[in-house]
């Protein structure tokens, strides 16, 4: 770089911290000066800092939005006070849930932050498990969206159609992996920073330790000597839930991660943000543009994560095994999730049109689009009808597909692993989105002993007071 061209990108960059600046408040001035106090006493001193390279989890929700805002001008804060600022590295993880919006709304902020054309900073994106550089048009992985769209039905069958479990274990479940390798990824990084709250974080460590106990996993007591610790652990209890889903059948991948700094540390800023409100923030709003994606999946939430499909499988859920009408049970979820999804700022109208035809058919189109699941196939997760040897195949028959019940002997022949004719095969393959594999082996196994725990454990947990070890390490960006 030749010094007058560094001199135009400094100036450039002393712009864009003015900008930034302009929309502080006076708590957000605050703020931002003990983020950097935390910053530099964690590199070791002003003249460390320029080595030090930090980690910011990027979910595309608004608290993780405000924190990268946060760090941006942090970084060209001290970018005019002493010859070199820290690194800082962006991580996004793309999920099924992630839409094009989101994707958008990340792609928007970068830009207002002048990321791109920045060398400190690193903008990197997981998908599949594998990491690469930030790209909003990227399409995303079709092998990474088949393994989402099957683990999803998998653990919908087992769970008997627990809905929480079946729209979050999939994306939870795949954030030990995703820290261990955005952590450990080219030399690694130093430290961790994060704006969620450690009641957040004790929901989730719950979330994650009810699927592998559920799984048969036994839980070490105490807690973690390390952040990285931490990270195996949840990618230990991933690779555990898995197994026992999937039997015979699981197939484990042997690109573990490795590297990357041993004593990672955790710079949390909750306490920072007491005083703020990230989505009433001009900061926000008006320089990051920030908008926020109804149809998005929210890390933050295991309640109400993906509120227009949980609004879906809970009318399909009245309509087929409670006789109840589809707008009904739609419904009692919008009026129980009203306040919770008010603070996020789903649109009134969005919620209103959930329990109408209208909302089901983009309800609808949405699963199909972003799961791979025909509505057929979610009535059949729901039933649950090939577990603990079929149990429930009549009851399932019987209420969604009368026609078939004169084939019941065979269809139980086929799951069996009996010989039985193609064209019953191919129907129970296209009425579950499963391979016969699959549901031969979902035929021998009993129902999660813990599947109905999950909703209760979200909601008892919202209330507890954080452990230790979530007040800790407060890990996914919301």
């Amino acid at each position: 770089m030749s010094a007058i061209h560094e001199q135009a990108m400094t100036y450039v960059y002393q712009q864009v911290l003015q900008r930034l600046i302009g929309h502080f408040n006076r708590a957000e001035r605050t703020a931002l000066q003990l983020l950097i106090q935390r910053i530099v006493v964690a590199a070791g001193g002003m003249e460390q800092v320029g080595d030090y390279k930090v980690l910011v989890a990027h979910g595309g929700g608004e608290v993780s939005s405000y924190t990268l805002a946060l760090l941006r001008a942090a970084q060209l804060t001290i970018a005019g006070r002493a010859p070199r600022t820290f690194q800082l590295r962006v991580a996004t993880l793309r999920h099924a849930g992630m839409t094009q919006a989101s994707l958008d709304t990340l792609q928007r902020g970068y830009g207002r932050l002048f990321f791109h054309d920045d060398p400190r900073v690193e903008l990197l994106m997981v998908d599949n498990q594998e990491v690469m550089p930030f790209n909003h048009q990227r399409p995303a992985s079709a092998l990474g969206l088949e393994l989402s769209q099957r683990n999803r039905l998998m653990v919908g069958h087992l769970t008997s159609g627990d809905i929480r479990a079946t729209l979050c274990n999939d994306t939870y479940l795949a954030l030990g992996d995703f820290y261990q390798r955005v952590t450990s990824y080219n030399g690694g990084v130093h430290a961790v920073v994060s704006g969620d709250s450690g009641r957040k974080q004790s929901q989730f460590l719950a979330w994650l330790k009810k699927s592998a106990q559920s799984a048969g996993l036994v839980i070490p007591k105490g807690k973690p000597a390390s952040l990285n610790g931490l990270y195996a652990r949840m990618d230990e209890w991933s690779n555990g839930y898995y197994r026992e889903l999937y039997g015979e059948h699981y197939v484990e991948r042997d690109d573990r991660c490795k590297g990357g700094h041993r004593q990672l540390a955790y710079i949390g800023i909750a306490d920072l943000l007491e005083n703020i409100e990230p989505l009433d923030s001009s900061l926000l709003n008006d320089f990051m543009a920030y908008a926020a994606d109804p149809l998005g999946f929210h890390f933050s939430n295991p309640m109400y994560a993906n509120p227009l499909l949980m609004a879906h499988l809970r009318g399909l859920q009245a309509e087929c095994l409670r006789e109840l009408d589809y707008e009904a049970g739609a419904e009692s979820f919008v009026i129980q999730a009203a306040n919770a999804l008010h603070d996020r700022q789903i649109p009134e109208q969005l919620l209103a049109q959930a329990a109408t035809r209208e909302g089901r058919a983009l309800a609808s189109a949405y699963a199909q689009q972003f799961f791979g699941v025909e509505e057929g196939a979610l009535v059949c997760l729901l039933f649950s009808p090939f577990i603990h040897h079929g149990e429930r195949l009549e009851g399932y028959l019987r209420q969604c597909h009368p026609g078939m019940l004169v084939a019941l002997p065979e269809l139980h022949k086929i799951l069996q692993g009996k010989p039985a004719a193609d064209l019953l095969q191919q129907w129970v393959v296209d009425t579950s989105g499963l391979s016969l594999q699959l549901l031969q082996h979902l035929y021998r196994q009993r129902p999660s002993p813990l599947a109905a725990d999950h909703g209760a454990c979200s909601h008892r947990q919202a209330h507890s007071t954080p452990p230790r070890q979530a007040q800790a390490f407060q890990l996914f960006g919301r």
